[in-house]
Parts: C-alpha cells; sequence; structure tokens
C-alpha cells in the first residue's frame, strides 16, 4: 500500500520527458514547420512514449495523474505555448493509461 503512494520514479521521469522535450524541441523552435522540425518531433515523441510504455504498468490512477501535473507544469515553467502543453501532456496520459492497460505487458 505505501507504493500506491511512493511518487519518486514518477517525479523522475516527469523531469526527465521536461528536460528531453526542452534539448530536442525548445520552445523557440515550435513555430518552425519544415521536415527536419517535424523529424526532431517525431524522434522525440518515439522516445519519450517508449520510456513511458516502460513505466506505465507501474503507474496507478494517482500516480498517472502526478505525471501529467508534473509534465505539465515543468513545460510551462520552461515556456512552452499553452496548446502544445496541453496537446503533449493529453498524448503523454494516453500512451500510459492504454499501455497500463495491455493485458499483454506484465504487472509487477
Amino acid at each position: 500500500m505505501i507504493g500506491w503512494f511512493d511518487m519518486q520514479e514518477v517525479d523522475a521521469f516527469a523531469q526527465w520527458t521536461v528536460a528531453e522535450i526542452g534539448k530536442r524541441i525548445p520552445p523557440g523552435t515550435l513555430e518552425r514547420s519544415d521536415r527536419k522540425a517535424a523529424d526532431r518531433m517525431s524522434r522525440m515523441n518515439d522516445a519519450i512514449s517508449a520510456k513511458a510504455r516502460e513505466l506505465a504498468p507501474r503507474l496507478n490512477f494517482f500516480k498517472r495523474a502526478r505525471l501529467g501535473n508534473r509534465v505539465k507544469w515543468g513545460m510551462k515553467e520552461a515556456g512552452y505555448p499553452e496548446g502544445f502543453i496541453d496537446t503533449f501532456t493529453y498524448e503523454l496520459l494516453t500512451v500510459v493509461t492504454v499501455a497500463a492497460r495491455d493485458p499483454n505487458v506484465k504487472k509487477p
């Protein structure tokens, strides 16, 4: 039961996610719409989604909520536009929720 509220792993993943976004797609480069920017965005999404799917089976409802909140606020502090933040956070939580419900994934 104590592990239910242990947020250390969630906080570390949220911090890594925001850092990864900042490294791959800084806030000032979001307006670019060329092929290179789209490729960078795609690679970033793939990398973050892969790690999120690995983490998903260990996340209960509270941990998923915490993850969304930490990522959202981290991105706000980094200066990303509100629309991008909301879309990214929604997609991240969708990936985590779907992966957590996958019957082929072994639960801890």
